[in-house]
């Protein structure tokens, strides 16, 4: 039944405030539950990134253990996956100009000075809207990103950043790739 009213919303654009009505329906997931390789997928919802992530060749992210996250996993057009470093991807360019069709192009020149085998985040248990569970906290960025269940292979994430000037909250989905250990 989740799962179903995921899919519509992930089908069409919703507002902010039906899917934060939908989030909150969610149980928080736990962070052993993480572990793992898992492919995002952007929610709609009228956010200044949205289509960023995609249009960058996103992948997902890789949870090791609470000590070890790779945040930004990317994929090449061949297929490979790598990792990146958040520390050198700004958030305050005018993300609303940025042609997307020139994001991919730029991913592929900057990916030696960006790419990473370093962890860049970690899980805790964190209080958001009124329920504590898994977070992903950046190691050098004041991001959070929470996460709920939606079923146990999927979940659906937001994106809590503090220096942004927007009430808007940017939604992700999370699919379960494999187990441990996926990325070399």
């Amino acid at each position: 039944m989740k799962k179903e009213q995921l899919n519509r919303m992930l089908s069409r654009r919703s507002s902010q405030e039906e899917a934060f009505a939908f989030f909150d329906t969610l149980e928080a997931a736990e962070p052993h539950e993480m572990w793992g390789v898992w492919k995002g997928e952007e929610l709609a919802t009228g956010h200044a990134f949205e289509g960023l992530l995609t249009a960058s060749g996103w992948y997902g992210k890789e949870f090791l253990s609470a000590e070890h996250v790779h945040p930004l996993v990317f994929e090449k057009k061949n297929g490979d996956l790598y990792k990146v470093n958040p520390l050198l991807i700004p958030l305050n360019l005018p993300f609303d100009k940025i042609p997307r069709r020139l994001i991919r192009p730029a991913m592929t020149l900057i990916r030696p000075i960006i790419r990473t085998k370093k962890s860049a985040a970690r899980l805790r248990k964190v209080e958001y809207r009124g329920k504590l569970g898994a977070s992903m906290v950046y190691d050098k960025k004041d991001i959070i990103d929470v996460f709920r269940k939606v079923d146990p292979d999927t979940l659906l994430g937001i994106m809590d950043i503090k220096s942004m000037d927007t009430d808007d909250t940017y939604f992700f989905v999370l699919n379960r790739v494999n187990g441990r250990g996926l990325l070399a």
